[in-house]
């Protein structure tokens, strides 16, 4: 029997969002503004003036409170572990990385344009291109992933964007664009295993 591959992307993922909060917890207070500032939160002034576009990526691991790395790093396992080992590690840390850098991007151009600087941080963008990776996998693969169905996949997203507009503090612009990039990163990168060898039975075909 073949051993299942272990999801080792999501598992680091998980290690660092934890271990970076974990650190922030004990040295100050990971619900302080300023204090998240100090440490690498997103804030498009200091991003746009003074050039620290490393804060695209540093706020990608930081969280305020335990609830919100809580509510994500729950995602980021269930829906990442699917992710990583359907479309494979590399492109899964790929669409992670470049989804999250995005909707983050994308989120700070919009709250520029409405004259709104606030100090953002957490996986949210990341974890909804999750969400999204995982939605274009299934309709890739004949509608399902594993044991999850397109239709169950496309309610918990829904579900996860109406719990997101009826809070308070969220950042929903970068969920929108998280997932949405996500999902257009999965349907360009991925290629069911169906499909992988109808086109190699059609190469054999052709030398024959």
């Amino acid at each position: 029997m073949l051993k299942k591959e272990k999801p080792v992307i999501t598992y680091i993922l998980l290690a660092v969002n934890i271990f970076y909060f974990l650190f922030l917890e004990a040295i100050g207070n990971s619900q302080s503004t300023d204090f998240m500032l100090r440490y690498g939160a997103a804030y498009t002034p200091y991003i746009l003036e003074k050039g620290e576009y490393w804060r695209l990526v540093t706020s990608m691991f930081m969280h305020f409170g335990i609830e919100h790395i809580a509510n994500n790093m729950l995602i980021l396992y269930l829906l990442g572990s699917h992710l990583e080992k359907t479309i494979g590690k590399w492109k899964y840390g790929f669409v992670y990385f470049v989804a999250g850098i995005g909707a983050n991007v994308i989120s700070m151009l919009v709250h520029m344009k409405d004259a709104q600087a606030v100090v953002s941080a957490g996986a949210s963008g990341a974890v909804f291109a999750l969400a999204g990776g995982v939605l274009a996998a299934s309709i890739k693969n004949r509608g399902r992933l594993e044991e999850l169905t397109t239709r169950q996949l496309a309610i918990m997203i829904v579900a996860m964007l109406w719990f997101g507009f009826s809070a308070t503090g969220v950042d929903n612009v970068a969920h929108v664009s998280g997932a949405a990039i996500g999902f257009l990163l999965t349907m360009i990168l991925f290629r069911p295993k169906y499909e992988r060898y109808a086109v190699s039975y059609t190469h054999l075909r052709a030398h024959e």
